[in-house]
């Protein structure tokens, strides 16, 4: 294919030609431009800057590079990020910010479209290592290090995770004991498992690392904390400094990721990040916070951002990955219909079913993510930076990102087979996108690992509710525990207002599928699931340590659903808020059934569920499919207009099946055929054989 089809020469014209649909929709009709705006949310500016600057083509991935030059191109890009004053809206203005945390990661989550590589290793350089010192450190770590870290005159790692602990940070090997006659810390890791590993910037780039290590100091382990440690200069590692090349991985090889190991390597006593925890020159430890479990959670919920970014950017590469195979499909034709003409793909109820659902789950992520990046940036900014907020915000953050990183690569791959052949080409991104979005699901916490931490404070606010009743109290509670029972968990649902009044927006041709409906199934799956666990742990505290570890084992699974059923009944609940929120009234008729097709999709996936609980009858249960494909016929005219409203131009996709070469295509293939029957030459069609 020429090059011409996918460079962004003609921006307008080539947007145009790949999102109009194949046929003019009926009315209503969303306004586009409405929608976009909801869907960029809270920071729509921000983002727009930020598409605006990553259509420069030298932020783009450039496919075929070695991992070498690859690694080496995305290091100038993050130069140019710099240049660009784009990374430091986090930060205070007296080191060049802006203290506008949301934007910040608003900013962060659109660089997915030019080269996730670039997204992530920005993540690290800025999210993760330089937010270490802030967020872990006091006045006197920043005027030494912030700035250069800023600048990228300190690039660094991140090094939490070791070879042999992930997730489990609390347990990791590295240690940094205080030795008081030097007032030193000295770093060590006692064995292989121990080296910190897969780190961003440690294989090439990195002069630093803020290395997180057991404190030991007069004998005593004080847990978890953070050090910043030199590991480079221009010679190579320093004294006692080792590590590894990870090599190529399975997607974003733009990121040097390696190993570090310490032997013994000396640090000033000035370089513990000591925000939660300080030692003295004597030796003594000291902490704002008693409690140790408590100061450890305290200091991985200062670094949430992580997850919460990787939420936003997983949702903007599905949408990129629906633009793509929406497009195609309203122009790629294939078998003849009825007309004798080839259809549209987009025409076949079975690439309506795969496509248009996920449509609507990326729209519902969009709007819970914007809902949630509020709370962070209330939580960071300082204006409602309170105990309870922060831990509502690390639940948030927990049940929203396994969600929407693996609805991306669902996405990716369903969208990447519904292109044929052409979406398995690596000019079409969709292969590649998959390949560098697959550790999304297991980097910032494995997507279990948090769901179970959801899971564990959905029954603590569940427990909540009984604290001090009497059994007559009990009682009265247990009578009403009824389907429709709407349970939240205790402030939970704090995304942002309370659900809207759902009558006023419901579209719907079944009764009992309406809005309130499908509210009551989703909520009453989610307090069934979890008051049935809670039942079953009940008498946890009366056995010993080894017999409550394996009850607690053997309803582990049925607590993750409970929790993955919670971050989609907080995405559901989103999506509503926003319908409600919509002056014009064709663009919320569209809208309501998009909700409602997110809303019963979810009930479909779940049905036995519903059918084994008494909370559908069989009848009801048939209803739900039916109008699942009623909705996708309803909403096929719309589709190219939803993925539209995306707000992507020709140079954040850069597929060239969705540049509109394929109407080109189609409409030539057209004209030939019809300049050949008006010619009088075509050949006649073989007749079949008489039946005898």
């Amino acid at each position: 294919m020429a090059d011409t089809a996918v460079r962004p020469q003609d921006p307008e014209k080539a947007h145009e030609a790949a999102t109009a649909p194949a046929d003019p929709s009926p009315s209503p009709r969303i306004d586009v431009p409405l929608v976009t705006d909801k869907l960029l949310g809270t920071w729509a500016d921000v983002r727009r800057t930020a598409r605006e600057m990553i259509k420069d083509p030298a932020f783009w991935q450039e496919p075929g590079l070695t991992h070498h030059d690859h690694r080496e191109r995305v290091f100038q890009q993050l130069k140019k990020l710099v240049a660009h004053n784009s990374i430091a809206r986090a930060f205070p203005a007296e080191y060049g910010g802006e203290s506008n945390n949301g934007g910040n990661l608003a900013s962060f989550e659109e660089l997915v479209f030019a080269d996730p590589s670039l997204q992530i290793k920005a993540g690290v350089q800025w999210g993760l290592f330089t937010s270490a010192i802030y967020q872990l450190g006091t006045k006197k770590h920043w005027d030494k290090w912030l700035r250069g870290a800023i600048s990228l005159e300190i690039p660094g790692a991140f090094a939490m995770t070791e070879t042999g602990h992930g997730s489990d940070v609390a347990a990791i090997g590295t240690t940094a004991t205080y030795d008081p006659e030097t007032e030193e810390f000295v770093i060590h890791t006692p064995f292989r498992g121990a080296w910190k590993d897969y780190l961003g910037n440690a294989a090439v780039h990195g002069r630093a690392a803020t290395v997180f290590a057991q404190l030991i100091t007069g004998g005593v382990n004080y847990g978890v904390h953070c050090f910043f440690v030199p590991i480079r200069d221009d010679e190579g590692f320093l004294p006692g400094v080792g590590g590894e090349d990870d090599g190529v991985k399975g997607g974003l090889n733009g990121i040097d990721n390696g190993r570090l190991h310490f032997d013994q390597v000396r640090v000033p006593r000035e370089n513990l990040l000591n925000r939660y925890g300080d030692v003295a020159a004597d030796g003594t430890y000291s902490s704002p916070i008693a409690s140790p479990g408590r100061r450890f959670f305290t200091m991985l919920g200062a670094l949430v951002q992580g997850r919460v970014s990787l939420d936003g950017s997983a949702t903007n590469a599905a949408a990129l990955a629906l633009n793509i195979a929406v497009t195609y499909g309203n122009q790629r034709r294939q078998f003849a219909g009825a007309t004798g003409a080839e259809t549209v793909l987009m025409d076949y109820g079975k690439h309506q079913r795969r496509l248009l659902p996920l449509i609507a789950t990326t729209y519902a992520q969009a709007f819970a993510h914007d809902e949630l990046l509020q709370k962070f940036h209330g939580v960071f900014g300082g204006e409602t930076d309170t105990e309870q907020n922060r831990e509502d915000l690390e639940t948030l953050a927990a049940a929203l990102k396994p969600l929407s990183t693996w609805n991306a690569l669902d996405t990716i791959q369903e969208a990447r087979e519904a292109c044929g052949g052409a979406g398995f080409l690596a000019e079409n991104r969709l292969v590649s996108l998959h390949q560098d979005l697959d550790v999304y699901a297991t980097f910032e916490g494995d997507n279990n690992v948090l769901l179970q931490l959801v899971g564990k404070r959905l029954l603590a606010d569940y427990a909540k509710q009984f604290k001090g009743k009497d059994s007559k109290e009990l009682a009265a509670f247990v009578v009403g525990q009824t389907a429709g029972k709407v349970f939240h968990g205790a402030g939970l649902r704090q995304l942002g207002q309370a659900v809207a009044d759902l009558g006023q927006v419901a579209r719907s041709v079944e009764l009992g599928l309406r809005a309130k409906d499908q509210h009551e199934l989703l909520t009453g799956r989610v307090q069934q699931m979890v008051a049935d666990v809670a039942g079953r742990l009940r008498n946890a505290s009366k056995l010993g340590p080894e017999d409550a570890a394996a009850l607690f084992n053997e309803n582990q699974v049925e607590l993750l659903e409970a929790s993955r059923a919670h971050g989609e009944l907080l995405q559901w609940e989103a999506f509503t808020d926003i319908v409600a929120s919509i002056e014009d009234a064709d663009t919320r008729e569209v809208l309501g059934w998009l909700r409602d097709l997110f809303g019963l999709t979810l009930i479909e996936k779940h049905l036995a569920w519903y059918l084994i609980h008494g909370r559908l009858s069989g009848q009801r249960a048939s209803a739900v499919t039916r109008y699942i494909d009623r909705l996708c016929r309803r909403l096929r005219p719309h589709a190219p207009d939803l993925v539209d409203a995306f707000g992507h131009a020709p140079e954040h996709v850069r597929a060239p099946i969705a540049s509109g070469a394929e109407r080109l295509r189609q409409e030539e293939a057209a004209a030939h055929y019809a300049a050949l029957a008006a010619s009088g030459e075509a050949p006649a069609k073989e007749k079949k054989p008489a039946k005898r």
